[in-house]
């Protein structure tokens, strides 16, 4: 018998569990993040939910694609190229994998994630 598909429904409250970036990638601040994963695909390739954080300054390589609708706060990233980027609530925008830099949250923010990561 196979499996059927069903609608995954996102919830923006939940509080999800700490995952904070690495002392040693810290650049200031003190950021506490919190995820929650609401969904995983079958292969582990791609996986969504709720990521918060608050203020601090981090580096960032990502190897994954990203994409990010901020619903809360406000963020600032930096390419290692220099190139910047300010967003706000309400702005989506993709991560693409390869990406070098930093990510900073100027003022506490909360984003919907989804992640693709190809396995190797």
């Amino acid at each position: 018998m196979s499996e059927h598909p069903k609608i995954v429904l996102l919830d923006r409250f939940q509080t999800g569990e700490s995952a904070n970036p690495s002392p040693e990638k810290i650049l200031s601040g003190i950021p506490r993040t919190r995820v929650s994963n609401q969904y995983v695909d079958r292969t582990n390739q791609f996986f969504c939910g709720v990521w918060s954080s608050t203020s601090g300054k981090w580096r960032v390589r990502y190897t994954e694609h990203e994409f990010c609708v901020l619903f809360e706060g406000r963020v600032r990233l930096e390419s290692v190229q220099g190139d910047k980027y300010d967003f706000k609530a309400g702005d989506a925008f993709i991560m693409p994998a390869g990406f070098e830099g930093t990510w900073e949250v100027v003022e506490p923010c909360k984003k919907w994630y989804a992640v693709f990561e190809a396995k190797a």
